[in-house]
């Protein structure tokens, strides 16, 4: 259990949110309403995704202040946790892609399919959102976001949510090891720029190495370990989701959360 005590931690955060989106549409729940772009806890606070608002802004449009508001307070919420930690302990699509890395560990399954993409692509993806939709005058990645499609799939049912999903999933077991959150995902992409200065980070402590490299099996953002075995030091890469797989396998205590209060780029 102990290899496994943040991953289970992590599945019951994800899981308990979607329930209650669903329960909120459902059964009327106030606890939590809306999606992963925008939400209100017991009817008051508004939180918003400042990627989204983002595109609201760049589209045209305005955001009431308690959008914008809701935008600042979960923008500063990941600024110090670390930005990246809602890929691996909010967002639903986790679950997906990680259950395709996993199968693809499970049964060896080599890419046959030679796609290479940059791990920095997203970026392109990222900034291409943002020009499309200050062009179209819409929410261009909110449209075809696989996480709205999960969302929608799961409270309201819909099957074209599957499909989408379905494809993310083939995409990450057959053609492109971590190919979505690790290539592709422009949001993930945004909150690694965002949580580069982290407060919460995974720090490796070279003394306690013994380079058995269990941490790189399990990393789906296998550059950020560069360190790991060389020197001590934070994991200081934007890209780390701060999800703590490589903190559970590693039999030697040598990496852990800590806390990061020097600005060392």
């Amino acid at each position: 259990m102990r290899k496994y005590k943040f991953l289970i931690l992590r599945r019951i955060i994800q899981l308990s949110i979607l329930f209650l989106f669903v329960a909120g549409n459902y059964f009327g729940w106030e606890l939590l309403r809306g999606n992963y772009s925008s939400a209100i806890i017991v009817d008051s606070l508004h939180l918003s995704d400042p990627y989204a608002i983002l595109q609201i802004l760049a589209s045209g449009f305005l955001a009431s202040s308690s959008v914008l508001i809701g935008a600042l307070i979960i923008l500063l919420i990941y600024v110090l946790v670390g930005g990246r930690m809602f890929c691996s302990w909010i967002c639903p699509m986790n679950i997906i892609t990680d259950l395709a890395f996993r199968l693809r560990r499970m049964f060896k399954i080599e890419t046959e399919v030679r796609i290479s993409l940059p791990r920095n692509f997203r970026y392109y993806i990222l900034a291409l959102s943002l020009i499309v939709s200050a062009v179209f005058g819409l929410a261009a990645f909110e449209i075809i976001s696989p996480i709205s499609m999960l969302h929608r799939a799961i409270v309201f049912g819909s099957g074209a949510g599957w499909a989408i999903v379905a494809v993310v999933f083939l995409i990450d077991l057959f053609i492109l090891k971590a190919g979505w959150c690790g290539h592709i995902c422009p949001l993930g992409g945004f909150y690694s720029l965002v949580g580069k200065q982290a407060v919460i980070k995974v720090k490796h402590d070279k003394d306690n190495c013994t380079n058995c490299m269990a941490c790189f099996d399990v990393c789906i953002e296998e550059p950020v370990l560069s360190i790991v075995g060389k020197e001590s030091d934070f994991i200081r890469s934007g890209a780390c989701t701060n999800c703590a797989r490589c903190i559970e396998v590693c039999d030697d205590n040598a990496l852990k959360y800590a806390l990061k209060f020097d600005l060392k780029k």
